[in-house]
């Protein structure tokens, strides 16, 4: 018999490359039910197919829950990157900064650290702070180039106070 993690994973694939709908919400709802309502986990899971079928609001308050009810230290950071997300989404910037801050410090050089930067980037743009967006991703872009770490350092640092 297939586990728990492998079920949701299936659901998942057979959701890609589809729009997400009932079907699929109805389908994580099923398994979520197995592990009961205060399952973190099992509410991330509830989030994202919300999130996934363009159900933003209801996916905001699912995260909020999945951490709350705490999640381990893969999908914390998952939770988080898809409820800020969320929050920028529908127009929430400063929460959806405000957790990506939170998870910044809890894991400095966590796994999706560029995952982190990239919904900041995303998040400061929708914001009216396209340049400091801009500024973001070009620091995380840096360490990931095989030279010019220092001039893209400093090119992206300037760019970052032209929104003021």
């Amino acid at each position: 018999m297939k586990s728990w993690e492998e079920r949701v994973d299936e659901v998942w694939a057979d959701a890609s490359g589809e729009e997400v709908g009932a079907e699929t919400i109805a389908r994580i709802d099923a398994l979520a039910a197995e592990r009961g309502v205060d399952d973190g986990r099992a509410e991330f899971e509830r989030a994202g197919a919300r999130d996934s079928a363009g159900r933003p609001a209801e996916a905001v308050a699912l995260y909020r829950r999945a951490l709350a009810l705490g999640l381990d230290d893969e999908h914390r950071p998952q939770c988080v990157v898809q409820l800020a997300s969320s929050l920028r989404n529908l127009g929430e910037y400063s929460a959806a900064l405000e957790v990506l801050d939170d998870e910044q410090d809890r894991a400095p050089d966590g796994r999706y650290g560029d995952a982190i930067a990239t919904v900041r980037a995303l998040v400061l743009a929708s914001a009216g702070r396209p340049a400091a967006g801009l500024s973001v991703a070009l620091l995380a872009l840096v360490p990931h180039l095989p030279r010019y770490h220092r001039s893209m350092t400093a090119y992206a640092l300037e760019i970052a106070g032209r929104d003021t």
